[in-house]
């Protein structure tokens, strides 16, 4: 799985549930793997630091199966209940298998060295000195790369400027929040179930094994077994769905719409759980949504998601949110949730955090910037449109809703932190913006603007 993750921009956890049925794994041995194969994924930052500090080359330099094997054993040593000889030698055992002998005695050696010391006596070890360097300290300690630990420390206080943080950081002061965060984005995310309104209800799923979440009325907090084994998600009734997610369709379907409204788009609808939720809400007011997806394979996953929501779904299409094959100005609501660098769903795709690259934000504020204008276009007058990303970014959130305003005199920003009530500090970089976090809100960092076309 690693090697898939690695090599064919396979995700962690769209990977597992199959690999563990095509193995027939479940139970300890399931959680054990899940917490092997995400955590290495997760920890690599700072496995990487300690097996710098005890190789004789830079870990990047070895065989890329060899160093995946050396991240495993470094997980079972510091970060699981593994005893240190198993976790040798079954590491060892594996590269012997798969690699070689000559690999193999490397490896012995080398994860004997790391077994020496805990992750905190390597952190203290081998991280820069948090009083000169705080943000490379963070970046080591918590095993992000240094610029989106930048990036996040920015979101999280967006009244201060690049001077106000630099002046922080050289001042040492510790950043609880950020500490905070870091650490929520490493703990593996509980599984969050919806009931799609009028197929499921949020008592059927509290009785598979779950219990209700905190905010939104739709959702189940599973505690206990596979949720591919809850018959209302076998059957599409149910989906797993954060609880994040949950609420920024919700908050869209609350935004008060003056006139008929009967038609919804989500402009960018793959893999397609927002639009299932939509299309059920939908279907209750006597509404259809058209779901659109440029990419095939995603639209197809948007079509599988929305197939026992048929009152509601108006139909999905395969189409370029930039270039919309439909006639301009004529929904009601329109969803935007935008493609973004998923800096906010860590904790549940670890490995973006390595795969993405400074450059691409920019890149995708671009495209976020000309999907907004898209979503504004197709939406009529009094119509409303939520703007959302699973990122804090500023770049793709405040800057991308700013410039939007300053470009068009046809759109206003309103309050959507009304449209959560109950939902505590929610308080997004723009007034009336909303912006969730994993540490405060216990979901995946969203982001929500509510836009009104004039």
């Amino acid at each position: 799985m690693l090697r898939a993750v690695e090599e064919q921009g396979a995700y962690t956890n769209l990977v597992l549930p199959s690999v563990l049925r095509g193995r027939g794994l479940g139970g300890r041995d399931a959680a054990f793997v899940t917490e092997l194969v995400s955590g290495t994924v997760r920890g690599r930052g700072s496995y990487d630091a300690v097996l710098a500090a005890v190789l004789d080359r830079p870990p990047d330099r070895l065989d890329p199966a060899v160093l995946d094997a050396l991240r495993m054993g470094a997980h079972q040593l510091l970060a699981m209940r593994v005893p240190a000889h198993a976790a040798v030698a079954t590491t060892v055992d594996l590269v012997r298998a798969e690699v070689g002998h000559g690999p193999a005695g490397l490896v012995n050696a080398v994860l004997r060295k790391v077994a020496a010391h805990d992750l905190p006596g390597w952190v203290r070890r081998v991280a820069p000195d948090p009083a000169t360097d705080p943000v490379g300290f963070a970046a080591v300690a918590y095993s992000h790369p240094r610029w989106v630990v930048e990036l996040l420390s920015a979101a999280l206080h967006p009244g201060s400027s690049a001077l106000e943080l630099g002046r922080a950081a050289d001042r040492s002061q510790p950043d609880p929040d950020l500490d905070r965060l870091l650490e929520a984005d490493n703990a593996p995310p509980k599984v969050t179930l919806v009931a799609r309104p009028g197929l499921a209800s949020v008592a059927e799923l509290v009785s598979a094994g779950g219990t209700p979440t905190r905010w939104s009325s739709y959702g189940v907090q599973l505690t206990a077994g596979d949720p591919g084994h809850v018959p209302a998600v076998v059957e599409g009734r149910a989906g797993v769905q954060d609880e994040g997610s949950q609420l920024v369709a919700l908050a869209l379907a609350r935004a008060s719409v003056p006139g008929a409204d009967t038609r919804w788009l989500d402009l960018c609808a793959g893999p397609g759980g927002k639009a299932a939720l939509l299309a059920a809400l939908a279907g209750e007011r006597g509404a259809r949504l058209l779901a659109a997806e440029r990419a095939p394979h995603r639209s197809r996953l948007v079509a599988s998601a929305t197939a026992a929501v048929r009152e509601g779904l108006l139909g999905v299409v395969t189409a370029d949110g930039t270039k919309p094959a439909w006639a301009s100005s004529r929904f009601d609501r329109v969803l935007l949730d935008a493609p973004c660098t998923g800096l906010g769903a860590l904790r549940r795709r670890p490995e973006a955090r390595w795969r993405r690259r400074p450059d691409d934000v920019e890149d995708l504020a671009r495209l976020q910037r000309r999907l907004l204008d898209a979503a504004a276009d197709s939406a009529r007058p009094g119509g409303a449109v939520a703007y959302v990303t699973c990122s804090p970014v500023l770049a793709e959130t405040s800057g991308v809703v700013a410039a939007a305003l300053a470009e068009r005199s046809d759109v206003r920003l309103e309050d959507a932190t009304a449209l959560l009530p109950g939902v505590p500090d929610t308080a997004g970089p723009l007034p009336g913006t909303v912006q969730l976090w994993p540490h405060v809100h216990g979901t995946d960092a969203m982001f929500l603007a509510l836009l009104r076309k004039v």
